[in-house]
């Protein structure tokens, strides 16, 4: 007999109520719950992937050991005293420890509150994650202008009149650390009551299609148009951040600092008439509520900070920052910003090319160089975590050299992925609905204030949760060199103690019998400047970091004006609503259809290379060449090209046996680790200078 269950699908960050109707173990159907408090009955493809990742054939059950060529299972038990004492002899003869943390577990609240406890049996200071290939700009602007690298301001979508999208395709992605499911449905209302969506892209993208206005830019120009409507406020004076002012320190010197820059001259580098620059200014700066809202187009890019301090400026500028329908601040169930140390930046640098510690990570740009260089600190065991970088970071191929000399690798992971292949030691997870889920990062980001708790569908049995194998893994590697094991709290118990220390003052029982979650209202404004967690409670508007940072911008607009070479186009990256990054590929129901992975390549640049759809084209960079079929089509601007990242599957060992019908390859074979934002160490994959032409 069939029985229905309500949960939160937790693949992507829109977080949406979804309906799992079950014969005993079996998923019969999963469709969206229209009673949930956030989605209101939204659902996308990726929640029917959750019934093929809890079966998938390819899926391991078991711990397993690489001998040679294969893989032999084994117990728990001998997994974890195996890896205890290997870990031990390595650190007892001068290696050092790395731990790499997957995006996945910003998804599992459960897994994030055990990482401390393997960090410190680790002895680590190299500590890399997907952060430093995402959103760490985003981090270090809200460190440096509110105190927090926590306090993100959220888009108010459904109050706007007006949402400016910077390199940002929630159509695909759901909202991007932005928690806003069903987009479409938001974005119609705001044109029907009279708003207006303009998208900035240099790829005619799915919410470029439809949005009022859409404007090519060329990759990497974004601090071009940014500044430049600022200027154009400015000379229109309409600059007013209204309440806010009495709150800013700053404000005037970093205004002055982007007078040296016009607007005549910011249009031509970026590739945007200036006529049409200051009609978005005029919209952005006529009182009515307005959004600036940047994100992955603008954050892996050579200027990601500035980028993002910027927004912060445009959205202070207009006042719309703390606003209703403007960028504002949540109250959801559990208040990280409060419960979590504000963030950390330039204590430490890396060993080999010296770039700044953030966050208590380093970027994952200087990750490979750390294995493969000699001396002392040189890392000689890696323990990765649900993360697949030698697809996700660029330069995968010096990745994928640099894990195979390591003495000890263990992937705590599902399958034998392009980075899992190279561990000694596989610990895989129970499946997605063997574990409970709640919100605990993506719900402080999220569109409107809740708290939802979805427990665990299936037993676990003789499996167990990642958290259950991070915090065993520490045991283990502890123990192994005479030291006492953590004391291990269940993350359960440490979820309702946050939830009551909240101002809701929730407990994890009371949200539990609310199946649907418990709507908590809409954002608020007048957040500020209580929410700052600067000591005086000021919005620092010009940190100095960032104001030096224009002059690096400026040389590269000087640099730019001298010519490129004839035959570059520039790289970038897209996403499909059908997948995520590299970890949705091996769902049949998912992979059904046209193939993906093709470079979309503009007509006019196909012509002059003799390039039709479907012909099979050599794109190289600095660091490789890789070969894809090429896709004609205007929706990119000329000079620029398009290939979809997460892909890459024929490696040999790979063990994902649908994926490989469909393997694609790896966009980050051809991007370049020399590329990176040097105030944040974020990976810049945007606008990677590359030559097309016909393969042999």
């Amino acid at each position: 007999m069939a029985t229905t269950h309500t949960r939160t699908c937790h693949i992507c960050e829109a977080n949406c109520g979804i309906l799992v109707e079950m014969e005993g173990a079996t998923v019969v159907s999963i469709k969206g719950d229209p009673d949930d408090v956030l989605s209101r009955g939204h659902i996308c493809p990726k929640a029917t992937a959750i019934a093929d990742l809890q079966s998938d054939p390819d899926r391991l059950r078991t711990p397993v050991k690489r001998v040679g060529s294969e893989w032999q299972p084994m117990g728990w038990d001998q997994a974890y005293a195996e890896i205890g004492a290997r870990f031990a002899a390595i650190k007892a003869a001068g290696g050092a420890g790395g731990l790499y943390i997957g995006n996945p577990t910003a998804h599992n609240y459960s897994v994030g509150m055990q990482t401390g406890h393997l960090k410190k049996a680790l002895g680590l200071r190299s500590i890399y994650s997907a952060s430093t290939v995402d959103q760490i700009p985003h981090q270090l602007v809200q460190l440096w202008m509110f105190g927090h690298n926590s306090l993100f301001p959220i888009a108010d979508i459904d109050r706007t009149q007006t949402m400016l999208i910077i390199g940002g395709n929630p159509m695909a992605s759901n909202g991007s650390v932005w928690t806003v499911p069903g987009i479409r449905h938001r974005i119609h209302a705001l044109q029907q009551r009279g708003g207006r969506l303009i998208v900035v892209d240099p790829r005619r993208t799915e919410t470029a299609e439809l949005a009022d206005t859409h404007l090519f830019i060329r990759p990497g120009t974004d601090p071009a148009f940014l500044v430049a409507l600022l200027l154009a406020l400015d000379e229109a004076g309409t600059i007013n951040p209204g309440r806010l002012l009495p709150m800013l320190d700053g404000f005037g010197e970093a205004l002055a600092a982007l007078r040296h820059f016009d607007v005549a001259t910011l249009a031509t580098h970026c590739g945007i008439a200036e006529a049409a620059i200051r009609e978005v200014a005029t919209r952005l700066g006529n009182g009515a509520p307005a959004i600036t809202y940047g994100r992955m187009g603008v954050s892996t890019a050579e200027f990601g900070t500035l980028n993002h301090w910027l927004i912060q400026l445009l959205n202070i500028a207009t006042g719309n920052l703390d606003r209703i329908g403007g960028m504002m601040f949540s109250n959801p169930g559990v208040d990280v910003v409060a419960q979590t140390g504000t963030g950390t930046h330039g204590r430490f640098k890396s060993r080999v090319s010296g770039l700044s510690e953030i966050m208590s990570e380093l970027p994952v740009v200087t990750m490979a160089e750390e294995i493969a260089t000699p001396g002392e600190g040189q890392i000689r065991a890696l323990v990765t975590i649900a993360g697949n970088p030698v697809l996700s970071t660029p330069e995968g191929r010096a990745l994928d050299a640099a894990l195979e000399a390591l003495d000890l690798m263990v992937s705590v992971d599902m399958y034998v992925t392009e980075t899992s292949r190279h561990a000694h030691y596989i610990l895989p997870p129970c499946g997605p609905l063997q574990k409970d889920h709640y919100p605990l990062f993506l719900g402080a980001i999220a569109v409107r204030n809740y708290a939802k708790y979805s427990p665990a569908l299936l037993p676990i049995n003789d499996d167990k949760s990642d958290w259950e194998i991070v915090a065993g893994l520490a045991s283990a590697i502890l123990t192994a060199q005479g030291q006492p094991a953590p004391n291990i709290r269940h993350p359960r118990d440490t979820l309702d103690a946050m939830l009551q220390a909240s101002p809701h003052g929730l407990t994890l029982e009371q949200v539990e019998a609310h199946p649907h979650g418990i709507d908590l209202g809409e954002l608020e404004p007048g957040r500020l400047p209580e929410r700052l967690r600067m000591p005086e409670k000021r919005i620092r508007c010009a940190p100095e970091a960032a104001i030096a940072d224009l002059d690096r911008f400026a040389a590269s607009m000087s640099a730019a004006a001298e010519g490129s070479a004839p035959d570059a186009l520039l790289l970038i990256g897209r996403r499909n609503i059908r997948s995520n990054n590299s970890w949705l590929h091996n769902s049949r129901r998912l992979l059904k259809g046209p193939d993906r992975c093709t470079l979309m390549i503009h007509p006019d640049d196909a012509a002059a290379r003799a390039i039709e759809t479907g012909t099979p084209v050599r794109i190289s960079s600095r660091t490789g060449t890789i070969i894809a079929p090429a896709e004609v089509t205007d929706s990119v601007m000329p000079g620029t090209v398009s290939l979809p990242h997460g892909y890459g599957h024929n490696r040999e060992g790979v063990k994902l046996s649908v994926a490989r019908e469909k393997p694609g390859v790896s966009l980050n074979d051809i991007t370049d680790r020399q590329r990176y934002d040097p105030l944040s160490g974020n990976a810049a994959f945007s606008g990677t200078p590359v030559t097309v032409s016909l393969a042999a």
